[in-house]
């Protein structure tokens, strides 16, 4: 793509999904009315993220009729241009359903068996952010600073487990941080949410247990234009794939590497 291609799709995908936020914030100021049902223990779905995919699909299949759509609620399109964009209508279902503030619409494209670029809109927090390959990583339009470093004396560190994932092991990965890599730890129930604070330097990194491809899609390429990289090995996985990683400062890979090495999977916690 020319750069004038790429920052014609950063407008469009940017534009739908502060459109998309709109909507499911529509939803959130009159929660009593919203519908709730039960994917598995403590994981939710409502009529909100169920809209909000049918929206952002509609819109992807008009202006990218060629690519393909993969969704967590069940979007699914095989297209033919190699590209597929990768949607979290509302990553953060269960704050959303409490009335909290950390959740977001995410919108990632992948291409080439690589995540290539990102939208990220969290409506409440009035965060947006855009970066991709070929494309400055920007929140609410202003260029974001890169990230570099570990400062051991005040250390933090994401945290997100999938309910799914035996307690023994949510605590051995506390313990590790706590312990070993002597940091401190923030859980806040999304893990796009926990990587927009990676971006902002409030963390120096996350580790995710269970999370799935929709859930970093879009953050990945927006942190990787600042420095921040990853332990996926997506030569190994496909969209389907549940994750058990780390994202950070290579610094911070680097003190976490003994319970999350690159390309760490979750064959050996499940």
């Amino acid at each position: 793509m020319t750069l004038k291609a790429i920052q014609d799709q950063a407008v469009i995908i940017e534009t739908l999904a502060r459109e998309a936020g709109a909507l499911a914030l529509s939803h959130f100021e009159t929660l009593a009315t919203v519908s709730v049902e039960s994917k598995g223990h403590l994981d939710l779905v409502t009529a909100a993220d169920q809209e909000v995919e049918r929206f952002v699909t509609k819109r992807l299949a008009r202006d990218f009729p060629d690519d393909g759509i993969f969704g967590e609620e069940g979007a699914a399109h095989q297209g033919n241009s190699g590209r597929t964009w990768v949607i979290d209508p509302i990553d953060g279902t269960f704050n959303f359903v409490r009335g909290g503030d950390q959740w977001a619409v995410s919108i990632g494209l992948y291409e080439g068996e690589r995540p290539t670029f990102g939208v990220i809109h969290a409506p409440v927090r009035a965060q947006t952010l855009v970066g991709g390959r070929g494309l400055p990583s920007t929140l609410n339009g202003k260029p974001m600073a890169p990230r570099a470093g570990l400062d051991v004396n005040r250390a933090a560190c994401g945290v997100g487990f999938h309910p799914d994932i035996p307690v023994e092991r949510r605590l051995q990965t506390l313990r590790f941080v706590l312990e070993d890599a002597r940091m401190s730890f923030r859980c806040c129930g999304s893990a796009t949410i926990s990587l927009i604070e990676v971006a902002l330097g409030q963390v120096d990194g996350y580790l995710g247990m269970g999370e799935s491809t929709w859930d970093l899609m879009a953050a990945l390429p927006i942190l990787e234009q600042i420095g921040i990289v990853s332990t996926v090995n997506w030569d190994t996985i496909d969209l389907t794939a549940k994750l058990r990683f780390a994202c950070g400062t290579p610094e911070f890979l680097t003190a976490v590497e003994p319970i999350v090495p690159f390309g760490a999977t979750l064959d050996d916690v499940l």
